[in-house]
């Protein structure tokens, strides 16, 4: 059965009590200056991973701002790596923005390889700037990079970044809730993507035309029918519940969508 985990950018509010009124950058920015301290990281990150475990997951997608390549130490990351095996977490994929230099994209994949994580699944400048240092890095690092569709209004437009896969390292991770956001059917997009898909962000919104993240079933994403056209699709990899409020803590929606998720892959396609 896939592996089901825990998008750790769910949290993007937390560390505002839930009241992001500038928008993305205000939560990610405050989640970063929160776990960046050396001295406080152990114990705060351990929270966070403490709370994950606690919802049932097995695994999370490790967000950037969580542990990011632009300040993550060596000790950070032995620090993490000895928090995540203790509490039996799985990481997944590592989400976020990788960067718009050659030094910030080779550090993200540093710090991919170091945790053991197989997928990048998000965005990098660096494709459009030097796409063949961005595979060489990828084959250096033995990554693969998953493309997150966001402003893509249809799979063909995520593709033509995706280009010719470059040499098998670069592929989509699909955003359920971003397509149905942009007004195209989730569940065709991944049946469309099924060759390039390295990863998936399952979530719902609820209307077309806002990203208003929401609980499975409340929302216009047809999720059901997105897991059955993975299972269709032979997608064997993990499966990744997202669900980004700004004004409320999102965890026991989460947790429902977990068990929800795992209810639905244990019947076949």
């Amino acid at each position: 059965m896939n592996l089901v985990s825990f998008m750790g950018a769910n949290y993007v509010a937390r560390q505002l009590d839930y009241r992001m009124t500038r928008g993305w950058g205000q939560g990610e920015k405050a989640a970063s200056e929160h776990l960046r301290p050396l001295g406080t990281f152990a114990e705060r990150f351990g929270e966070i991973l403490a709370d994950v475990k606690r919802l049932g997951f097995q695994a999370i997608d490790l967000w950037t701002a969580h542990l990011s390549p632009a300040w993550a130490t060596e000790a950070h990351i032995d620090t993490a790596r000895d928090l995540l095996a203790e509490h039996r977490l799985a990481v997944t994929s590592l989400a976020g923005w990788f960067g718009s230099t050659a030094q910030e994209f080779d550090a993200t994949c540093k710090l991919a390889a170091a945790l053991g994580v197989p997928v990048l699944g998000g965005s990098t400048s660096m494709l459009d700037k030097d796409r063949e240092f961005v595979v060489g890095r990828l084959e250096m690092y033995d990554l693969r990079l998953g493309v997150e569709n966001h402003p893509e209004k249809t799979p063909e437009e995520l593709l033509d970044k995706v280009g010719d896969g470059g040499r098998g390292r670069i592929g989509v991770t699909v955003d359920t809730g971003w397509f149905a956001t942009q007004g195209y059917d989730a569940a065709r997009a991944i049946a469309e993507l099924a060759n390039e898909l390295f990863h998936v962000h399952l979530k719902d919104v609820r209307e077309e035309g806002r990203h208003d993240t929401c609980r499975y079933g409340e929302g216009v994403v047809p999720v059901e029918e997105c897991v059955r056209a993975l299972q269709r699709a032979g997608y064997g990899r993990a499966m990744s519940v997202e669900h980004e409020p700004e004004s409320f803590d999102p965890s026991e929606d989460c947790r429902f969508g977990r068990e929800l998720l795992e209810s639905w892959l244990g019947v076949a396609a």
